[in-house]
Order: structure tokens, then C-alpha cells, then sequence
């Protein structure tokens, strides 16, 4: 399949639809970014490639609004242009099927295709679940992968007949499996069965809680610099940032949501992201479409720096520092660019960490973080 095959699956934008009165600034992105109207950009120089999918129904079949992408559009397109260097493309919005299960192979199928290409892709959804074909897309090109979601629910209700609320069962169970490791931030435990933890934990995955993520929310950066899938519902943000949320009050604030997003887009690692869980009637002044047009501009801003960064190979653009804990000889290295850490494994390969790993490390203890990595290594 080719990009231009994609066509059957991909809908136009309507500049004029989103555009306001008068028109767009030579500084504003809607002046900049690659955008599908008649024909399909060449996006073979785009460091981000933009497509929507208002496929809602997996949150129940009464939810047939698709305006999600395009409401957040509208405020994207809005913003400055900091980051000239950072090419945008946005291919439009992928067809909705006349089945849930025909929008999920239309999703797999140009995600993949965009995957092979060698970009980095964003979703706007759409209901969560949207998430299991942004996995499948690894899964027909025969990666495995590491995930990380951030949600305010842990998806695995089995009494639930809505595919929002159990998508990660099949991602954590079905054969072939391609997750090799699943993090899962911002959880807030009074939605949760107290055994399900446990369960996550018996897997091997990791699980932060929302109030972990606020006090030490750099130490999300390494779970999402070693990820390729992040998917983010906008539940995680607290009702007064996002007002479409209308599962709670509490959660991450805006800046943390666009902090977590930044990551993501400064990962070379991470190749696809998913926001979703936005219902365009429960938005108040549209404060969550401008919310996610934020965490867009803070993922390209994450780009932008992810260019700065040196590869590992360079070994002259980091601080090296080999120690031994716990009989485990190592090195840590320091991005002389970015601040950012990594540590070697048992193996020789080195894998993303944090500061507060390395400071274990010196204690001679064993970082958390390094033990896991060893086992699914």
C-alpha cells in the first residue's frame, strides 16, 4: 500500500471551516502546515503527520459526533509557529466505517502505512478505544512495542459492554501479543478495584497514580522516551482544564498534560500518539479544544528539541559515569544537550532513565526502572 492508496480512507479538511473571518497570520500555523484539501501534501519531510478520527461509538452507540478533530483544528491552527524547523502535515480525517470494526481497520491501516513511511503520527480522536487500532498498526508490521497511556481509568472493566471501557484486555491478552512493556499514568484509585493493581503488577507493568505524576512528573519522561504508543484521554485532566470531562473534578492540570505531551514529542522512540475522549457537547467555550490544541503545539515544541539531542554513539555529547551496584557494573550517561539520563543494561544496551535512577544507583542500591528493564529484556 502506498500513501496515495490511503485516499479511500481519508476525508478532506475544510479549510473554510475551520478557518476564522480573518484569515490566518503569516506567523500562525494555519499559514504553515501541509494540509490535505484537494489532494493529498507531500509529506516525505514531515517530522509530524497529523490525522483525525471522530469515531465515538466505542463509548456507546448513541455517540455519533464526529466534529471532535475539527473543533480542535479550529484552535491549532490558530496558534504561532515557533518552531519553523519542524515540518507539520495534517492528512485529514480517516472515513468513519459503517461498523466500529471498519474505523478500526481504516485507523490500522494508515497508521501502519504512515509507520512504514518513518513518521511520527498524531490521532486526534475519537473514544479511547481508538487506541487498539493505533496498536494493531505495530502488530501487522510485526513490532513489539512499549506503551504508555494516561488516564484518569485503567481500561479493563469486563462487566462493561462498551469497547472504551475493556480495550486493554485485548492488548494485554491477545495472541500474537506485540506489548513488550505497558506503563499507565494518572490513574486515580477510587475507579479502580483494589486487585487490579495487583494484577498489572503480576504482568510486570508499571501504574503511577495521578498524585505521583503531579510531585515527580519528570519521572514520567524516561517510561515515554522508551515508548512508541502513547495514548492520552483527556479524563486525565482535571474538569476545570478540560470541561468535557465529566468523569471528575481532579487529575493532571493543563501545563502537566502539555508537559507529559512534550516528552512524547522530544521521544525518537515514540512514533504514534492518541488523544481521545473528547465529546464536542460536553465542552464548555471550548476550553478543551483549545486544551489539546496546546498539547499538539507542546509535542512539535518536543520535536523541536528531540532535533538538538545527540545520538548515543556520540559519546563526546554526554557525561559518562560508570559505577557498580549491587555487584552490577554499569554506566549512566548525561546528555550534555538536554540533561537527559540513560543506563546500560545487563546486555550492553542502554535504555532511558532518570536522574533520581542514577542516585539510587550511587547509593548502591538497584533502581526500580533497571530491574524491570532487565526482565523484559
Amino acid at each position: 500500500m502506498s500513501l496515495a492508496s490511503l485516499l479511500d480512507f481519508l476525508e478532506p479538511v475544510n479549510l473554510a471551516e475551520i478557518s476564522y473571518d480573518e484569515g490566518f497570520k503569516d506567523t500562525q500555523i494555519g499559514k504553515h502546515i501541509l494540509v490535505h484539501e484537494e489532494e493529498l501534501p507531500d509529506i516525505s519531510d514531515a517530522d509530524l503527520v497529523i490525522v483525525g478520527c471522530g469515531e465515538m461509538r466505542g463509548m456507546g452507540m448513541q455517540y455519533t459526533n464526529t466534529e471532535a478533530p475539527n473543533k480542535v483544528r479550529e484552535q491549532f491552527y490558530k496558534l504561532y509557529y515557533w518552531h519553523t524547523e519542524v515540518a507539520i502535515a495534517d492528512l485529514g480525517n480517516i472515513k468513519i466505517g459503517a461498523s466500529l470494526q471498519d474505523s478500526y481497520a481504516a485507523v490500522r491501516m494508515v497508521v501502519s502505512e504512515l509507520l512504514q513511511m518513518g513518521k511520527k503520527v498524531l490521532i486526534l480522536g475519537g473514544s479511547h478505544d481508538i487506541t487498539t487500532p493505533q496498536y494493531a498498526a505495530y502488530g501487522s508490521l510485526n513490532k513489539i512495542i512499549d506503551a504508555v497511556t494516561v488516564d484518569a481509568r485503567i481500561n479493563l472493566d469486563m462487566d462493561s459492554l462498551e469497547p472504551a471501557d475493556m480495550f486493554l484486555v485485548d492488548m494485554f491478552t491477545g495472541i500474537p501479543n506485540h506489548l513488550r512493556h505497558y506503563t499507565h499514568m494518572a490513574f486515580q484509585s477510587y475507579f479502580m478495584h483494589p486487585n487490579m493493581l495487583e494484577t498489572i503488577n503480576k504482568l510486570g507493568f508499571d501504574c503511577y497514580r495521578v498524585g505521583r505524576v503531579k510531585e515527580a512528573i519528570e519521572e514520567m519522561e524516561p517510561a515515554i522516551r522508551n515508548s512508541e504508543l502513547v495514548s492520552f484521554d483527556i479524563e486525565a485532566i482535571q474538569y476545570a482544564h478540560a470541561p468535557a470531562n465529566r468523569v471528575t473534578p481532579n487529575g493532571l492540570n493543563g501545563e502537566e498534560a502539555c508537559t507529559l505531551m512534550q516528552y512524547a514529542g522530544m521521544s525518537t522512540i515514540c512514533n504514534s500518539i492518541g488523544i481521545y475522549g473528547y465529546n464536542v457537547a460536553n465542552d464548555s467555550h471550548d476550553m478543551t479544544a483549545i486544551q489539546q490544541a496546546h498539547m499538539i503545539w507542546y509535542i512539535i515544541d518536543g520535536i523541536h528539541k528531540g532535533k538538538q539531542e545527540a545520538t548515543l554513539e556520540n559519546k563526546t555529547e554526554f557525561n559518562e559515569f560508570t559505577m557498580a551496584f549491587a555487584e552490577v557494573e554499569t554506566s549512566f550517561l548525561q546528555s550534555k544537550r538536554t540533561g537527559r539520563w540513560w543506563m546500560q543494561l545487563h546486555d550492553g544496551k542502554f535504555v532511558a532513565c532518570s536522574y533520581k535512577d542514577y542516585m539510587i544507583a550511587c547509593n548502591n542500591d538497584i533502581p526500580e526502572r533497571w530491574l524491570r528493564a532487565v526482565e523484559r529484556s
